[in-house]
C-alpha cells in the first residue's frame, strides 16, 4: 500500500509540474503607475506581459516576446499566445506574452509603444531570467505579425539618460517570427480591418506608407522567419512575399515557408497533418540562427 501511495504521489507531482508549465509564472504591468496615453483604468487600458520562464535543463539563453493577433481589435490569447509560450518553453526559450492595447479605442503609436516596452522589459530583466539580452526575439501572428514587423523596422537604442531604467534599453528585437502576418497597409494587399483598427477610418496616407513595413526594411532590420498559406483568404500571402523580398534586397537573412493550402489563424496547426510541420521548420531555423 505504501508503494502504491508513493507512486500515486509521484504521478500527482508530475501532473503538477506539467500544469505549472502551461500557465504563466507571473503577470506584470508594463507601466505599473499607468501607461502613457491611457484613456481609462480598466484592464484594456493596462498593457501587461504574461511571463513563462524556463527552469528545465534544456534552457537556452534566448527569449521571445509573443504578440497574438486579432485585427488590432481583440487578442487570440490561447492559440496565438499561451500555446506559443508553452511551445517556446519546450525548446528552452523564455516567453513573454504581450497584452497590448487595441482599437478602436487606441490607435498608433500606442500599440507600438506597448510592444517596444515589452522588448525593453525583457532586455532589462535578461539576467534575472537567465538569457542573453542580445537574443530576444519577437513573434507575431496576423495583426500581431504586423506589430512585430513594425517593432523590427521602427526601433531605437533607448534613452541613455531616461529616468525610467526600462526606457534606457534598446527596443530592437534580435529576430522576428511572422506567422501569416499583416505587413502592408497599402492596397491591394492590405488587411483593411487591421488598418482601420490601428489608424482609424480615414488615416493619413503618409502614416499608411510609414506603417507598410515592407517599405521600411533596412540593413539593420533583424533576421526573420515567415510562415503563410497560399490561399489565405483573410491576409493575402503577398504580405509575407513583399516583406521577404524587401529583407533579401536589404541583405537581411530571411526564410519564408508558404504552404499551398490552409486557413488563416491556424496558430501551431497541431490538428492539420500538413500544416503542423511548420513549427518544425521554425525550430530548425532557430537552431541554424543559433537561437536555440
Amino acid at each position: 500500500m505504501l508503494r502504491i501511495a508513493l507512486c500515486a504521489a509521484t504521478l500527482f507531482l508530475g501532473c503538477l509540474q506539467v500544469n505549472a508549465q502551461t500557465e504563466p509564472a507571473s503577470t506584470v504591468l508594463l507601466w505599473p503607475q499607468g501607461a502613457p496615453g491611457a484613456m481609462g483604468k480598466d484592464e484594456i487600458d493596462k498593457p501587461s506581459i504574461d511571463i513563462y520562464p524556463v527552469t528545465a535543463v534544456n534552457k537556452v539563453p534566448t527569449a521571445g516576446v509573443v504578440l497574438p493577433g486579432g485585427s488590432y481589435m481583440h487578442l487570440a490569447n490561447d492559440h496565438e499566445g499561451k500555446q506559443i509560450a508553452v511551445w517556446l518553453n519546450k525548446l528552452g526559450i523564455t516567453a513573454f506574452v504581450l497584452k497590448y492595447r487595441l482599437g478602436p479605442k487606441y490607435h498608433h503609436p500606442v500599440e507600438l509603444e506597448d510592444a517596444q516596452r515589452a522588448i525593453r522589459y525583457a532586455r532589462l530583466h535578461a539576467k534575472e531570467y537567465g538569457y542573453d539580452p542580445n537574443r530576444i526575439g519577437i513573434w507575431g501572428f496576423s495583426a500581431g505579425g504586423h506589430l512585430a514587423a513594425t517593432a523590427g523596422t521602427h526601433f531605437d537604442n533607448g534613452k541613455s539618460d531616461g529616468a525610467d531604467v526600462i526606457d534606457r534599453q534598446s527596443s530592437r528585437p534580435d529576430f522576428m517570427i511572422l506567422a501569416y502576418p499583416v505587413i502592408t497597409l497599402t492596397e491591394p494587399y492590405a488587411h483593411r480591418t487591421s488598418r482601420e483598427s490601428l489608424l482609424g477610418p480615414s488615416p493619413d496616407p503618409a502614416l499608411i506608407e510609414l506603417l507598410s513595413n515592407e517599405k521600411q526594411v533596412t540593413a539593420k532590420t533583424p533576421p526573420a522567419f515567415l510562415f503563410h498559406t497560399g490561399d489565405d483568404t483573410v491576409v493575402p500571402v503577398e504580405n509575407s512575399v513583399l516583406f521577404y523580398e524587401a529583407l533579401k534586397k536589404a541583405g537581411v537573412s530571411a526564410e519564408l515557408h508558404i504552404y499551398p493550402h490552409g486557413e488563416h489563424g491556424v496558430g501551431l496547426a497541431q490538428n492539420d497533418p500538413v500544416l503542423k510541420t511548420w513549427p518544425d521548420r521554425l525550430a530548425d531555423w532557430l537552431k541554424a540562427q543559433n537561437f536555440r
